[in-house]
Parts: C-alpha cells; structure tokens; sequence
C-alpha cells in the first residue's frame, strides 16, 4: 500500500452540502477500492481538506481522485508520499 494526501478545494455547491454523512460516504468510497483512510483533516490556506490515505497503487489514487469529485463536487488533487526514512535511503544512495 502506498500513502496518498488528496487534497481538496470546495466548490460553492459543495459547501452547501457539508456534512458527516458526505464524509462518510467519500470515506466508504475509498473504502470500496480497497484502500484505508488515516485521517481526514478541514484546512486553511489554498486547500480546504485534506484526506491522507493508503491504497494500492497510482491507478486506485486517481479512481478515488475522481470518485469523490463526482460524489462531493470537491475538486481534488492527490499527490504520493513517502515515508522520510525512505526518502532518506533514496537520497543517500544517489550521492
């Protein structure tokens, strides 16, 4: 599994629907593709949420990437992370 941060910009018809229930489901829907979610976060700033989660590869990022702008009307855009420690290693073994 690999982690994701989707990160997301509301619309104004998507803040009209805020609400526990549209959380769960985008939840569900991660869900549905196997994948985990670690945790979900409201922001400030230029995005308004952000979801951090695991799912298998790219391909299953980009299915739930578009899954839950269909679902939420929430634009979003989903970027991979690596664990610090193995980004050390990569460096390191570049130098």
């Amino acid at each position: 599994m690999q982690t994701f941060f989707m990160f997301g910009k509301y619309s104004a018809q998507a803040l009209d629907k805020i609400s526990s229930d549209r959380t769960r489901k985008a939840i569900n829907a991660i869900q549905k593709l196997g994948g985990h979610v670690k945790s979900v976060y409201a922001l400030l700033g230029d995005n308004d949420l952000v979801f951090i989660v695991s799912l298998a590869d790219v391909g299953h990022a980009t299915l739930a990437s578009i899954a839950l702008t269909k679902m939420t009307g929430i634009s979003f855009k989903t970027s991979p992370a690596i664990p610090i420690d193995q980004f050390d290693k990569l460096f390191n073994g570049k130098k």
